[in-house]
């Protein structure tokens, strides 16, 4: 074997992705508020960057179209063919992009608020009852262990263990002999479930959704009613809507049964969810589609995200011969570069999902007109090659967005959905089809409920071709129950 050093040539492609291509991606996958933030982060780390005061605005709308028809206005090259940052600095830049009138609307920052949850509610009502310390640290131990549904999360053991693993931590802490501590009981635990499961809200502290039913009969004083006994006696049954099964094992008739079954459906399987922080349900949307004199207009919902400028502040700088040398002449190209890539990438961005959104509008129109049974079937790659964009930035645009229409506020993932074809040669959207099913079972005769089959032949007589297990699984996807669960007697 030859032993020693040697050289060769090889030729190979890498993609390699420049970082600001990265950034793009981001700021086009970024909801409204992430980007407010962002740009807010911007304008203190870069000193080159500086907000338009809304003043400016107006002073503005006079010299853009003198600045666009003037060759003078635009930054001149060097030999080389790099822009002349000098120049830029000197003359003041602004690329944020124009506004028209009906974009600018009144907005009110959010301003966060804190909120009380199931646990403060809780511990407000223990606070009120006699109970010796003791008991009051049993009791915040049994309040730590419910979640937001309302549920008891674990068992009295464990309670029991995680509680007494506490107390002889303490005792050892302090130096105190563990045969002078007394360890808490499952009697006590258990007295302590009967205390929690008194509070408010009714069921609260149940371990399962059987006992939680329970709890919230006995609270309104039917621990002898029907209802109570069903979800008792024969809980695995009534879940099952076996009436007939029911009626026999309690002598009562089916109709009876179906009439208790109804009063423990007005009950609240989750009852915690009363006291649960919604301050997260809050939406802002990215986009605005009005329609103005009969024709459906887009807008960008973004008169509250920072305008970005170049800093006129900083041309002291550049009147500074000595600065533009070494280190500083680096820094200073670096941030004049990233300040006016930021503000060019806000632009493409707004340019973007004016795009995607004004083409969305075009194709659902009838959606627009009609409702979600005239939504068209829309794929990212329709929309990506009528705007001449890729497939992924499309993606992007639509991800996490949201926007307010006639019909309401909905995200933009909304509008996207496969298609199945109708004896005519047309296509209509799933959610159409989903839509056209939930109307369906809604209008239908309790008695006779419409079997997925019924459905299909229903849809077939409009010219919907859909198979049953196609019927099935939207169903299932609307939360819909089958046709035997549905049936009324």
């Amino acid at each position: 074997m030859r032993q020693g050093l040697s050289q060769n040539t090889q030729l190979k492609q890498e993609l390699k992705i420049n970082p600001r291509l990265y950034q793009a991606m981001d700021l086009l996958y970024m909801p409204l508020l992430d980007l407010q933030q962002h740009l807010k982060q911007e304008l203190l780390n870069n000193p080159f960057l500086d907000m338009v005061e809304p003043e400016e605005d107006e002073e503005d709308e006079g010299e853009v179209q003198e600045e666009s028809a003037n060759p003078e206005s635009e930054p001149e090259k060097d030999e080389k063919g790099e822009i002349d940052w000098e120049e830029i600095l000197l003359d003041g830049f602004d690329a944020g992009g124009r506004r028209e009138e009906h974009e600018e609307r009144e907005y009110y920052e959010p301003v966060t608020v804190d909120s009380r949850d199931l646990s403060d509610h809780l511990r407000d009502q223990v606070s009120l009852l006699d109970l010796t310390p003791r008991q009051m640290y049993l009791a915040d131990e049994f309040i730590g262990n419910i979640n937001e549904d309302g549920y008891l999360a674990c068992g009295l053991d464990r309670i029991i263990e995680g509680v007494n693993e506490s107390v002889q931590k303490a005792a050892e802490d302090s130096e105190r002999d563990l045969g002078d501590v007394p360890l808490y009981t499952m009697a006590e635990a258990e007295d302590m479930l009967g205390i929690v499961q008194s509070l408010d809200p009714p069921g609260v502290g149940a371990r399962d959704l059987r006992e939680c039913l329970m709890l919230q009969l006995r609270e309104a004083g039917l621990e002898h009613s029907v209802p109570f006994r069903l979800v008792r006696d024969c809980f695995d049954e009534l879940i099952a809507h076996r009436w007939s099964e029911i009626s026999k094992r309690f002598g009562i008739s089916p109709v009876d049964v179906q009439k208790a079954a109804d009063e423990i459906a007005k009950l609240d399987p989750k009852p915690g969810l009363v006291y649960s922080d919604a301050s997260d349900n809050y939406i802002i949307p990215d986009l605005i589609v009005d329609k103005i004199d009969g024709q459906y207009h887009v807008f960008l919902n973004d008169a509250n995200l920072p305008r970005l400028k170049l800093s006129k502040a900083y041309q002291e700088i550049a009147r500074d011969k000595k600065k533009f040398d070494g280190e500083n002449k680096e820094f200073i190209s670096n941030k004049l570069n990233s300040a006016n890539w930021m503000i060019q990438a806000i632009e493409q961005r707004r340019q973007t999902m004016l795009k995607v959104m004004n083409y969305i509008v075009e194709r659902q129109r009838e959606f627009f007109e009609k409702g979600v049974q005239f939504l068209k079937p829309l794929t990212l790659r329709e929309v990506a090659e009528v705007i001449n964009m890729h497939e992924s930035t499309v993606s992007r645009v639509t991800n996490e967005k949201f926007v307010q229409t006639p019909r309401g506020v909905l995200p933009l993932k909304f509008f996207f959905s496969s298609g199945l074809s109708t004896t005519a040669g047309e296509d209509v959207s799933a959610r159409g089809i989903k839509a056209q099913i939930e109307k369906l079972v809604s209008e239908e005769n309790p008695k006779h409920p419409l079997t997925d089959q019924a459905i299909v032949n229903i849809l077939k007589e409009s010219g919907v071709q859909i198979a049953r297990r196609t019927v099935a699984k939207y169903r299932d996807q609307l939360g819909v129950l089958s046709a035997r669960m549905r049936k009324r007697v």
